[in-house]
């Protein structure tokens, strides 16, 4: 059985997925992948883990919490499941570029495959995948936009560097998928 909810976020509403017992999908509104639910798909907004997962969420956007603790069950292959287990090892207000990330994996020439797979990974945020940059430093790749990815990863940068404060984005801008 598949569970969703939606909360409201200082990026747009977010949709949680689980299947009763650990998260498997976090997408934002206009998320590249996954924002519709499924028709059997089941609202509700107490299935576990969406309590824990909201309030992490929650204590992460306003710069309290840096590392999340939930049971995640990410649906991919191996080596996406790989890949993801890899990018939850990036430091918090930290970035790694797709190069790095395959040379970690000690995988160095599948650099586009471990881009791919960074693309493809259904839990935003908690699997920190707006972490990963460019060999150059550019922000390229991102489900849910290149500019959240710049707003998130300038608000970790900010609270490394000053210590918690809240999410904070200019009022009325929109993050439309680039």
């Amino acid at each position: 059985m598949t569970f969703y909810t939606v909360v409201p976020s200082p990026i747009e509403p977010l949709m949680l997925v689980s299947d009763g017992s650990a998260l498997t999908g976090l997408f934002m509104t206009d998320h590249l992948r996954g924002w519709t639910p499924q028709p059997d798909w089941i609202e509700h907004p107490d299935a576990a883990p969406f309590p824990l997962a909201i309030q992490q969420l929650s204590d992460y956007f306003e710069g309290r919490l840096t590392q999340f603790d939930l049971l995640l069950a990410p649906q991919g292959t191996d080596f996406q499941r790989r890949v993801w287990q890899e990018l939850a090892t990036i430091p918090y207000g930290r970035t790694l570029s797709y190069i790095a990330m395959a040379e970690r994996l000690g995988e160095p020439l599948s650099t586009r495959a471990v881009g791919t797979a960074n693309g493809r990974n259904p839990i935003s945020i908690i699997v920190p995948c707006h972490r990963v940059i460019g060999a150059d430093g550019s922000l390229i790749g991102f489900g849910g936009g290149l500019k959240r990815k710049q707003a998130l990863l300038a608000f970790e940068a900010a609270v490394l560097v000053g210590g918690p404060r809240p999410f904070c984005y200019p009022q009325g801008e929109l993050f439309e998928r680039d």
